[in-house]
């Protein structure tokens, strides 16, 4: 790819299985946007599966396949962007390995979501290094690639940020030398350079998705469209989806305000039909069944192009392609751990 002239960016999606579409509009559907006009590197990030999901593996390469092909079938286009698997590039271990070094135990533990999740998922032991340490393999994987940008929601800003600082303490340590004096200087001045470049955030809108039982659209709730549910089980899903509770009978005036099937109409459907829901719930004029029917039309007609994509590449066509990728995102990868075993004087291997 002829794109040293844009800038870069990087992010990554842990391999749970067949997305949805909070996944979709939450991330995807802005990644697809980035690769015309940054060079992009996108990565499977099977490591990061295994800090919560260590116990059982069985289902990590199925899953991998799985998020491979509906990438493709969102269309993300490997010779636009990187697509790449985590644990093919081992460099990523090796910059975290390092970091892990120079980071501060207090620097991880004031995380939000350490402890949230620990509550949160209380099934699970999460009382392991690799679980306390996710964020800092995170840091490693956005600064292996020196970008400029990371896409990110709002709520990841601050996993960017501990990534700054993990940047900032490491060309603290380690500056890189550009020359033995700068002009008109002496003694021990020597100009420096930074290794590991911020990088910035570059916020991506994430729109208010529910699920079907009104809670944020997640897998862990069981309430998710996804990207490959036919169009019968589109309209079955919908069809048991929450509505706003003012709506006890049919001739009940309702607020798509608070409708979780409104919140869908907001998202996919057009200005004009989003006239009708408002007009027709909020005086009774349409029922509920009638609203989900509609907002139904609109998500196949955002799901059709995905299954068609999709539908033109095997698994192992996918996977071809991921392989691939990993061999470039390699390449690009060691280029930075020269400079940081340069920086660090270690051996160069």
């Amino acid at each position: 790819m002829a794109s040293n002239a844009r800038p870069r960016v990087l992010s990554g999606m842990r391999p749970t299985g067949k997305l949805h579409l909070g996944n979709y509009m939450g991330a995807l559907a802005n990644w697809v946007k980035l690769q015309d006009d940054y060079e992009c590197y996108f990565f499977i990030a099977d490591w990061h599966a295994l800090t919560t999901d260590y116990a059982d593996t069985s289902k990590v390469k199925t899953n991998i396949e799985e998020v491979a092909l509906d990438w493709l079938g969102a269309g993300l286009d490997p010779e636009k962007c990187v697509l790449f698997l985590q644990s093919k590039v081992p460099e990523h271990g090796k910059l975290f390995l390092l970091f892990s070094m120079i980071t501060p135990l207090s620097w991880l533990e004031r995380v939000p979501t350490y402890k949230e999740q620990q509550e949160n998922l209380t099934g699970k032991d999460l009382t392991t290094y690799g679980f306390l340490g996710y964020p800092l393999l995170q840091a490693a994987d956005i600064l292996l690639y020196q970008p400029e940008f990371v896409p990110v929601g709002q709520d990841q800003v601050v996993h960017v940020e501990l990534t700054r600082e993990i940047a900032r303490r490491f060309n603290f340590f380690y500056p890189k030398p550009l020359g033995d004096h700068a002009p008109g200087q002496s003694g021990d001045a020597r100009i420096l350079e930074t290794v590991l470049p911020e990088p910035k955030v570059l916020l991506t809108p994430s729109p208010k998705l529910p699920g079907t039982d009104g809670r944020k659209m997640s897998k862990s709730y069981g309430n998710t469209i996804q990207l490959t549910d036919s169009e019968a089980e589109v309209r079955q899903k919908l069809k048991t989806m929450v509505t706003d509770p003012a709506r006890v009978r049919r001739t009940d005036p309702g607020d798509p305000d608070k409708c979780p099937v409104g919140d869908l109409h907001k998202v996919f459907s057009s200005s004009d039909k989003l006239l009708e829901v408002y007009e027709g719930c909020r005086t009774a004029g349409i029922g509920c069944i009638q609203c989900k029917g509609w907002a139904a039309d609109s998500l196949v007609q955002i799901l059709a192009p995905i299954q068609e994509r999709r539908a033109r590449f095997t698994a192992s066509q996918a996977i071809e392609i991921i392989e691939e990728g990993s061999i470039r995102a390699r390449r690009r990868a060691a280029e930075t751990m020269r400079e940081v075993d340069d920086a660090m004087q270690m051996p160069i291997g």
